[in-house]
């Protein structure tokens, strides 16, 4: 008996724990960590967003830290008569324009960890890259007239999604895909606006596809339009 009650404490223990975890991911605020060449996340997404209204980054907003955003935050920091070493700390953060940015439609948090449920679920092994672009097939969808018009709809139209099928969506999402889901909605889209994907290794019928041009390559995904 005493084992029983010790077995559902340590369970209840560990969900306690997971959801703490997740709710840190989201919660996540941006000047939190330092930030550098290397690192990925969807505080470097804001970043890139807050550099690029700035005029000093003309990259893409990915989400991964290199070569064009070190130089980016070095030409900022040499402006701001900070130490160009291309690192986000303190001193840089300060120096950033405050406020938050606004992403590509309004969601709850609901709808942010839905959407990370669902690329946890299609996307689990894949890059930061690959996770975002399932991200961003799912907002793509809601933008467009072809589908329904909100996160959850779009995600809840029948057969769809193969991880709400085999269950893969009910696992609460990775930090990476709740970043994922943050980078797709801040504007990230390595997709260039693709509706649909699909993993040729294991799927069994994609004649619907071969007709739609193909856009992208990420991991185990085809993206098209």
């Amino acid at each position: 008996m005493k084992k029983k009650i010790l077995f559902i404490f340590l369970i209840c223990l560990f969900v306690v724990v997971y959801q703490l975890e997740v709710s840190a991911a989201y919660n996540l605020i941006f000047g939190e960590r330092i930030l550098k060449d290397g690192d990925e996340g969807a505080d470097v997404a804001i970043l890139q967003r807050k550099l690029k209204e700035l005029s000093y980054y003309n990259g893409v907003i990915d989400g991964l830290y290199g070569k064009g955003t070190t130089n980016a935050v070095k030409l900022f920091q040499r402006d701001k008569g900070l130490m160009t070493d291309g690192i986000v700390g303190d001193e840089t953060y300060q120096a950033l324009p405050k406020g938050s940015l606004e992403s590509r439609m309004d969601v709850s948090r609901e709808e942010i960890i839905l959407l990370a449920r669902i690329i946890n679920g299609e996307a689990r092994g894949e890059s930061f890259r690959g996770k975002v672009a399932v991200g961003a097939v799912i907002i793509n969808r809601v933008e467009s007239d072809s589908f329904p018009n909100s996160i959850r709809e779009v995600i809840l139209q029948r057969n769809q999604f193969s991880c709400l099928l085999d269950g893969q969506a009910n696992f609460y999402p990775q930090k990476s895909s709740i970043d994922a889901a943050r980078a797709a909605l801040l504007g990230y889209d390595p997709t260039y606006g693709s509706l649909f994907f699909y993993n040729p290794k294991v799927a069994t019928n994609v004649q619907w596809i071969s007709t739609r041009p193909v856009v992208a390559s990420i991991g185990d995904h085809i993206f098209a339009r």
